[in-house]
């Protein structure tokens, strides 16, 4: 069932198209991600999408009757209402049919308008709302109602307003960037949820692993062009590579056609026979073809790092509290030279004040920290570039001066770097201010890693951004040579270029975990299934204690595919292994680190399956 369908939409700002012509659809229980470069005009399709916004031609049909809710990458809620007060104060149906209702019982003598508005209660199942949206609000940990929006963290108004699209139950939800300012708790819980639910979603995202477990379909934008792929994010990478690969024998023929009726061209003489005209005109459009390059900048960063010396970053009994918070608890730690550090933990248990205490922003209440001489700390943090009024975006960077130094004594100019930062020649003379969201963090990034850290903290450096630059990123991180940490809940991102993480528990408790993200979740999955055992064998105890043991419980095929999990698990973890190894090869390029991605999150997952299955067979073979 179709209910949405856009017809031939265009979108400028003065000299700036965006998109023009793009046609698409949207059916019932289809999950689709849009993926496209940074300011190629994602969030003005949302918003044209959501009526937010209306396309300078062509429009949008929406199915009759269609609920539509929309999900803003930055909320704007009123700040003087409490959380339960947002709820009621929404544009919800449900919230209107519950409205008609009482209205309809305040005047009895409308039986026709009592009884449609009875009828609306039923079909809304409308008569316990109350206990809907107190459930959706508690399951995404808002538990205090009446605390004001305006104390709310920017996780939790996120939160909020995700309860209010999800309580109006949708027929269609659209997202921008759904995942942004939510811990890894909450992002797993919402995968869960999209993943299980019968729900039509169209949104824009980042986060590979959220495309990979949640969508159905992805849309590329591709310079103006619409690409579908009927698949997940591993299928897309797939498609889009064989694409790519077809485009490019493309356009050699057309390269050489064009090439031949050069010379046909060149040997004409002016006067022009009726063929020879038509023959010119295909010649005009083969040319035409022929000079579409694929505008693709793989960005090189080879900045110069200062020299480390021996003494990088020491923390020494670090105490830090606030009224009713513990964040760091006599906190203990020593770096080394090229450590690779994640940073998980909910949000609120301290993770950015942790940051914020490395690079001497903050002052700890107890303990010291000593940063070694040569260190220069390079500090990318949530608030991004502050935009001055009428500074371009060569401006932003020519503050830092207007070569930089590279490798080997080389340099490069600021119009060059920016240019490396996927900011062409036009562009650098944009403003700052008409930059998009993902633009300005790039430009931002740009400056932190051009004054030549040798100590790199990131604290959310993915948000905002698109693939393309994420792909970018990882591959300077995994060629960076100095410290790097890294607050992030892109589990993505953080598989990629980690090595252990620190996870903040809360009430001043961090662990020191030895692996990435992937790593600590089959983890703690296992401790999981370890305990649940535990508790059978204790109640198998309690309630068999008399009965002798009447040895295995399996049966011979139960017995004999116990055999074979631990055979197969164990030629898993060889080729996990085997995989996490080739990680480690200098001439590994971007499509290469994906697909060996995806390769050992497949074994991982299917290590963690068969893993369950033999703790499963193995209980009862105890019981």
């Amino acid at each position: 069932m179709n209910l949405l369908t856009v017809e031939n939409i265009s979108k400028s700002y003065g000299e700036l198209v965006l998109f023009k012509d793009l046609s698409f659809g949207i059916n019932k229980d289809q999950k689709i991600a849009l993926i496209a470069k940074n300011g190629s005009g994602k969030t003005s399709i949302l918003n044209i999408l959501s009526g937010a916004d209306s396309p300078d031609t062509g429009r949008v049909n929406y199915r009759k009757g269609i609920r539509v809710s929309f999900l803003d990458q930055e909320p704007q809620l009123d700040q003087n209402l409490t959380v339960e007060e947002t709820i009621f104060a929404s544009d919800n149906e449900i919230l209107r049919v519950i409205r008609n209702y009482e209205h309809a019982l305040q005047h009895p003598e409308d039986e026709d308008a009592y009884q449609k508005a009875f009828e609306a209660m039923e079909r809304f199942e409308a008569w316990d709302f109350e206990t809907q949206y107190k459930q959706i609000l508690f399951k995404l940990k808002l538990e205090d109602l009446n605390m004001k929006v305006a104390k709310l963290s920017g996780g939790q108004k996120k939160r909020l307003a995700l309860a209010n699209a999800l309580i109006n139950r949708p027929d269609l939800l659209v997202m921008d960037e759904p995942t942004n300012h939510l811990d890894l708790e909450m992002i797993e819980w919402l995968e869960e949820y999209f993943a299980k639910g019968n729900m039509t979603l169209f949104m824009v995202t980042h986060d590979r692993y959220f495309l990979e477990r949640v969508c159905n379909e992805i849309m590329e934008l591709d310079q103006g062009t619409l690409y579908p792929y009927k698949g997940n994010y591993s299928y897309y990478l797939e498609k889009k590579e064989a694409r790519l690969e077809q485009q490019a024998v493309e356009q050699h023929k057309s390269e050489l056609l064009f090439k031949k009726e050069l010379d046909w061209m060149r040997r004409q003489p002016k006067a022009r026979t009726t063929k020879s005209k038509s023959r010119i005109d295909d010649f005009n459009a083969i040319k035409a073809q022929a000079g579409q390059r694929r505008k693709e900048h793989e960005v090189q960063l080879e900045l110069n790092m200062e020299r480390m010396g021996s003494k990088i970053l020491e923390l020494h009994k670090v105490a830090k509290a606030y009224p009713g918070k513990t964040i760091l608890d006599k906190f203990e730690y020593t770096f080394t030279k090229g450590e690779r550090v994640g940073i998980i933990g909910k949000n609120g248990t301290g993770k950015s004040t942790f940051l914020n205490i490395l690079t001497g922003r903050d002052a700890p209440d107890g303990g010291k920290v000593v940063v070694g001489d040569t260190i220069k700390f390079g500090y990318y943090t949530q608030k991004g570039i502050p935009i001055k009024e009428g500074q371009k975006v060569i401006d932003v960077i020519r503050d830092f001066g207007d070569f930089i130094p590279l490798m080997k004594g080389r340099q490069i100019s600021a119009q060059q770097l920016l240019e490396r930062f996927l900011f062409d020649r036009k562009k650098q003379y944009d403003f700052v201010e008409k930059l998009s969201g993902g633009e300005r963090k790039r430009l931002y990034l740009c400056t932190v890693l051009i004054q030549n850290p040798n100590f790199l903290i990131l604290d959310e450096p993915t948000n905002d951004l698109d693939i393309v630059t994420l792909n970018v990123l990882e591959s300077f991180l995994l060629d960076f040579q100095g410290c790097l940490i890294v607050v992030s809940h892109d589990r993505y991102f953080m598989d990629k270029i980690v090595d252990h993480l620190f996870v903040f528990r809360g009430n001043g408790v961090v662990e020191d975990f030895p692996g990435n993200y992937s790593d600590y979740r089959s983890y703690e999955d296992s401790q999981i299934l370890e305990q649940r055992d535990q508790k059978k064998q204790t109640d198998s105890t309690k309630t068999n204690w008399k009965e002798p043991s009447t040895g295995s419980t399996l049966s011979y095929l139960e017995q004999k595919e116990y055999k074979q999990l631990e055979k197969d698990i164990q030629k898993l973890e060889v080729k996990k292994k085997e995989l996490q190894q080739q990680f480690a090869a200098p001439d590994l390029v971007g499509d290469e680190i994906d697909a060996l991605s995806i390769a050992l999150k497949e074994i991982e997952d299917r290590i963690e399956i068969k893993t369950e299955r033999w703790f499963e067979l193995s209980a009862m073979m105890e019981g």
